[in-house]
């Protein structure tokens, strides 16, 4: 029986169909114009752009132009790379431009569909930024979308990690500009610790397409962005502890062991006797007290190593969460196969994989500066993405980032067919079958696309089918330089390409390859179309859903045949860690060797544990957010802070005004309250004023403590103007401006360092009754009102503590005593 909701969506129509609805008229409009445009010179074209500038200034807004500005690069798109934009990236560019989220099947167009809304928002002149999952689209893209705006005279740039800071600084002035997460991200942080305006990289925040938005903003959510700097913590104890952890047994129904391995949960930790194992072998080699617990307050730093170095061992497995390159352990990126280069994993488990690898083990670093995707992205004041699939997670991109999700209908109907999953006992005989359906479809000259979850998979069929003599392309994060060519060639007629998660996702994989002639191709193209056209092989199930979907969609481009398939197997580790253990063993008792098992009831087993997986992952998000929302709005505070100070050309009054804080400060450490009968240390307040600012003073027991007070502010405004004097009033306010930035930036960054350690052990406050999350909001608080606090007062000594050269040496700009940016980022 349908349900109620499905009653009311065919009599109303659902959501997505009013939304579609609701675009018509304006795309009605759009096309009103296309006869006109037709009928202009390229000059007149052209000269639209500034015309609609001019209409801009003078109070329209962009609502108003839109049919018109979409019409001119619908037309510009013709005469500059002969691709007319269908209606249905017509309704795209609109529901871009409003804030929406496209969702648009693979070969849709969605990247020609971006440069209706990106002209449109660049007329402003504020910036459009096109954020793409890796260097090599945002390269392509601009070089190819960009002829469409720079005929009409905008400007476009691409920026990539491995760029120089000046070509990073050229091209963010330009109108539009294509980037990756990654790169934005992290320059954006660098921004925020410049020390002056003129070295920041990026003028604005505006107006924000996220492609592939739900890699972006859901996959990459959990890891946040940070920049580090050298920490204090011990290379050698790690190895010693791993060489520790390595010697343990793992415990089962069989036999007892020394640690407990949870891979469901991903969970690892040492069993009592485990615990008694590795206490006594520290307390042997002195690492721990003799008499003290290994859970002791003061062994803290020893649980962390151990904590790393078991998850380590067991939940990090080589080819599949990490590969090693150039004796350097690199992290896969779980959702795209990719290598996540330069980025380690925290909490000492990078350290730890190293020491299980025996290469070098780098030090632990503190953070300096960090922000989360969700964060970063939820600044601009207009944000947008587009994907193939976002409308699993429709719920969470409107939750967390406000957008509304709308799925456009494609331009010719999907003629792909999604068959039936294949299951098989083992992973033997899983590989087996895969081989042989690939020889099948193989002699049939069909091209074949086989999806595979980690690298070493990937390896294996490929072996397999050396063995059988079948030509085939790898793409795993160890040959990606190659990802351009292969995908272009993985069309072709008896093509057969191996590929992680990547599956170049970003480009379409055309039926006939994209470097033939146009007689060729279409001799090509009609034979592959002929074969079955593009064969999806899928040799696992993802956690995300989502991800398979991806996988499915590099077949069925713009309405073209295809089809695809997954082969699983009942060691596959999915299966193995949520399908009911009883439904497992009913059908491995029915299975026969060899032979697939065709089971709706796994089927529906294997759903369900995507969706609780999606869900899980959904809530770790959304707790990573809580926490974060907490830090976003402290960073907000201080990186607003800074950027008043570079613009400020005087910051006296602020120094000024610190000196009464800091006076009182000290007279209530050393006299306490004016009333309390407690004894006051005049001498304590005369030495710390000598010790820390600088300055010889002296007070009467008979003053009051308001009265000392003012002395004490007096002392240190009087010092602060002798120095004034003696640099020089103009280089003296370059050096306070100076001396705040340094201090800021340092509190800053031992105040993050502060948030780290409690947010690494704030859950165990459950334990106590205590919500965790209100916990931490509480005692950052407390830790950012300390910052504040100490900001003040080293600021202030900083500049009471300066010591004029003698003689003075010829000024210089930068000559000075302090140190600002040691980083020099921007070299």
């Amino acid at each position: 029986m349908p349900s109620f909701g499905k009653i009311l969506a065919k009599i109303f129509g659902t959501r997505n169909d009013r939304m579609l609805s609701s675009l018509q008229p304006t795309v009605a409009a759009v096309e009103s114009y296309e006869e006109k445009m037709k009928a202009l010179s390229d000059e007149d074209l052209k000269a639209y752009t500034q015309q609609f500038k001019l209409q801009l200034s003078e109070g329209k807004n962009l609502d108003d132009i839109l049919p018109e500005a979409f019409a001119v690069v619908r037309e510009a798109s013709v005469r500059v790379l002969g691709m007319k934009h269908f209606k249905v990236q017509v309704i795209g560019g609109i529901a871009l431009h409003k804030g929406w989220i496209s969702e648009a099947k693979t070969g849709e167009g969605k990247t020609l569909m971006a440069t209706l809304p990106c002209y449109l928002n660049a007329l402003t002149g504020k910036g459009v930024h096109v954020i793409v999952p890796n260097a090599y689209l945002a390269q392509r893209d601009a070089e190819e979308m960009g002829k469409i705006h720079q005929f009409l005279g905008l400007s476009v740039a691409a920026v990539t990690a491995d760029d120089s800071f000046e070509d990073k600084k050229t091209a963010y002035q330009s109108d539009i500009v294509y980037t990756t997460n990654h790169a934005m991200g992290f320059d954006y942080l660098r921004d925020n610790m410049r020390s002056s305006n003129e070295n920041k990289l990026i003028p604005g925040l505006n107006f924000c397409i996220v492609d592939e938005v739900d890699s972006i903003l859901i996959d990459d959510a959990r890891t946040p962005l940070i920049i580090t700097g050298p920490s204090d913590t011990s290379s050698e104890l790690y190895a010693h502890i791993y060489k520790l952890i390595d010697t343990l047994s793992v415990n089962t129904e069989q036999s007892p062991g020394d640690v407990e391995v949870n891979l469901k949960d991903k969970q690892v930790f040492l069993s009592e006797r485990g615990q008694d194992v590795v206490q006594e072998s520290l307390t042997h080699d002195g690492h721990i007290s003799e008499g003290s617990s290994l859970f002791d307050l003061e062994n803290t730093t020893i649980s962390h190593y151990i904590s790393a170095c078991l998850k380590g061992k067991y939940l990090f497995q080589l080819d599949v969460e990490y590969v090693i390159d150039d004796d350097q352990i690199v992290i896969i990126d779980e959702s795209t196969g990719r290598k996540a280069t330069g980025r380690r994993w925290g909490n000492g488990i990078h350290q730890a994989v190293e020491a299980k690898e025996g290469v070098e083990i780098r030090p632990e670093t503190q953070t300096l500066a960090s922000i989360t995707y969700q964060n970063l992205f939820r600044q601009y004041a207009k944000l947008s993405g587009m994907t193939g699939t976002a409308d699993t997670e429709a719920t969470e991109l409107k939750d967390i980032y406000g957008l509304d999700v709308l799925v456009i209908p494609p331009n010719k109907p999907l003629a792909r067919v999604d068959l039936s999953d294949v299951v098989y006992l083992t992973h033997s005989e899983k590989t087996h079958a895969i081989v042989e359906e690939v020889k099948s479809r193989h002699e049939n000259k069909q091209p074949i696309l086989i999806g595979t979850a980690s690298i070493e998979y990937s390896e294996q069929l490929s072996t397999h089918l050396k063995k059988e003599g079948i030509p085939h392309q790898v793409l795993n994060a160890k040959y990606h330089e190659k990802e351009a060519q292969i995908i272009l060639e993985a069309g072709r007629l008896g093509a057969v390409t191996i590929a992680t998660n990547m599956a170049g996702r970003g480009t379409d994989i055309v039926l006939g390859g994209c470097r033939l002639t146009n007689k060729e191709w279409e001799e090509e193209h009609a034979a592959v179309l002929k074969a079955g056209g593009l064969h999806v092989l899928g040799t696992e199930r993802h956690e995300s859903r989502r991800i398979d979907n991806q996988l499915r969609g590099r077949s069925g481009r713009q309405g073209d045949v295809g089809s695809s398939q997954f082969y699983l197997s009942f060691d596959d580790r999915l299966i193995k860690r949520f399908a009911s253990e009883s439904i497992v063993k009913m059908l491995k008792k029915l299975g026969e060797e060899d032979e697939p098992i065709s089971a709706p009831i796994l089927t529906r087993s294997i759903e369900n544990a995507q969706k609780n997986v999606e869900s899980k992952y959904y809530d770790a998000r959304r707790e990573v957010l809580k926490l974060d929302d907490v830090a976003n709005h402290q960073r907000q505070i201080i990186y607003d802070q800074r950027n008043e100070l570079l613009a400020t050309e005087s910051i006296s009054e602020i120094i000024e005004g610190m000196t009464a804080f800091a006076a009182q400060a000290l007279c209530t450490q050393f006299l306490g309250e004016e009333d309390a009968a407690t004894q006051r240390n005049l001498k304590g307040l005369t030495q710390t004023l000598n010790d820390q600012y600088h300055i010889e003073a002296s007070f009467s027991s008979s003053d009051s403590i308001a009265i000392t007070q003012e002395k004490v502010k007096k002392s240190i405004l009087d010092a602060l103007a002798n120095k004034s004097i003696l640099y020089g009033e103009e280089r003296f306010k370059e050096l306070e401006k100076k001396a705040l930035l340094f201090v800021l930036d340092q509190c800053w960054k031992e105040h993050l360092s502060a948030m780290d350690h409690l947010k690494q052990g704030i859950n165990f406050r459950s334990y106590a009754q205590k919500n965790p999350t209100h916990e931490y909001k509480k005692d950052s608080f407390a830790l950012f009102e300390a910052m504040l606090r100490k900001i003040k007062t080293h600021t202030l000594q900083k500049l009471c503590q300066l010591q004029v050269p003698k003689p003075a040496p010829a000024y210089r700009a930068g000559a000075y005593a302090i140190h600002i940016n040691p980083r020099n980022e921007h070299a």
